[in-house]
């Protein structure tokens, strides 16, 4: 199930990288912005209404006026660095590694990154490659020198339906197929579950699998001994996946769930907090999932999730890439980190019309297709 991508961690970095390319004395700050949700948002976790992210700058002393922006997003209830005093520790980041000259050839940055931002803060991790690029690309919200940035190349998405109670979720649902969607990912796990097979088979019943694609996440909503009998109801719809079944950190139980479930399992939460290359590879050896989502904030960015996609390869095992409810900032660097490979398979890059106050972006959804707009500018203040 592995999708095409000839170009590993390390080759691709060389390739986007001039030889001996230092970035010399730069600076760093941030500031935090509220993100209002336009509806209340469901998960099998909670209810979600507003969340704070953390928008980083870095810039060069002779020459301030050139900013590289990052996000640091840390996902409220399941990122590893959703911690109380997170803007004192992007506050302490700023202030150490400020004035620091920073090589921008492959090795030299990848090394710099993780000699001074612990793997255990990801999303800040992230905010810092992000930042980084962009200033080395200008400050024109590059990330990385891809059609998508450049010509504007599509991504196809799916469509992200919330919990909510029924009527609610049908009229996401209803939404989205007139927008034209043709992959639809249902969050499941909060509502009665006869309910929910309910909106299943109304869309089944008027689309087959070869006109809409159907995912479901479970988000862990499922117990270990309910979930198989679930899953064996779920296939009945000719569902494309289902992401986390069950809870992680259950390792024996989610493996047998994968050799023997008649639907398509991918592992999303279950990668949070897996550092190297051993572990990593353990995980997926001992699950074996038919495919993983990646979600760059909650593994540790972008070194780390093409680290995990390289396994994933040489695994047999699918990926897909989706945002953790970042703002348009760390959407666009996601969005561009996806286009550096020949995934066929649509992502999970919708969120962006989530907010009330996302930042204006040249980021464009039209028909279930994600595209970036030169034509429009950006709009962040601060």
């Amino acid at each position: 199930m592995a999708e095409p991508n000839a170009i590993s961690a390390v080759s691709f970095l060389k390739n986007q990288f001039p030889m001996n390319s230092i970035l010399r004395n730069v600076y760093f700050d941030y500031f935090p912005h509220l993100l209002k949700f336009k509806f209340e948002a469901g998960t099998s976790r909670g209810v979600l209404k507003q969340k704070t992210t953390y928008i980083l700058k870095a810039s060069v002393f002779s020459n301030p006026a050139t900013v590289g922006f990052g996000e640091a997003a840390p996902l409220p209830l399941l990122s590893l660095d959703d911690i109380p005093d997170f803007g004192m520790k992007m506050a302490g980041f700023c202030k150490s590694l400020s004035g620091a000259d920073i090589p921008m050839d492959a090795a030299g940055f990848s090394n710099w990154i993780n000699t001074n931002i612990s793997e255990h803060f990801p999303s800040i991790r992230f905010a810092f490659e992000t930042a980084l690029l962009d200033l080395f690309h200008g400050g024109k919200q590059q990330v990385f020198d891809t059609d998508f940035f450049k010509v504007g190349k599509t991504i196809p998405i799916n469509g992200l339906i919330w919990m909510g109670d029924k009527g609610f979720m049908k009229d996401q649902i209803e939404k989205k197929l007139d927008e034209g969607y043709d992959c639809i990912k249902i969050k499941i796990g909060a509502i009665d579950f006869e309910q929910e097979c309910e909106l299943l088979y109304d869309i089944r019943s008027r689309f087959s699998k070869d006109k809409i694609t159907l995912r479901v996440d479970a988000n862990g909503a499922f117990s270990p001994d309910q979930a198989l009998a679930k899953l064996q109801i779920l296939s009945k719809f000719d569902l494309h996946s289902i992401e986390q079944p069950i809870r992680q950190g259950q390792m024996g139980q989610m493996a047998e769930l994968c050799k023997v479930s008649p639907l398509a399992i991918a592992l999303d939460e279950e990668l949070i907090g897996v550092y190297g290359e051993s572990e990593r590879r353990g995980l997926l050896e001992s699950i074996m999932p038919h495919y993983i989502v990646l979600k760059p904030t909650l593994v540790g960015g972008i070194q780390a999730t093409r680290e995990w996609i390289d396994l994933a390869n040489e695994l047999g095992i699918g990926w897909w890439m989706t945002s953790a409810l970042e703002s348009n900032i760390g959407l666009n660097a996601i969005a561009q980190i996806t286009s550096t490979f020949e995934n066929i398979l649509p992502q999970g890059l919708g969120t962006g019309q989530l907010y009330e106050n996302n930042f204006d972006s040249p980021l464009v959804i039209e028909k279930g297709k994600i595209r970036y707009d030169k034509n429009l500018g950006w709009g962040i203040s601060q």
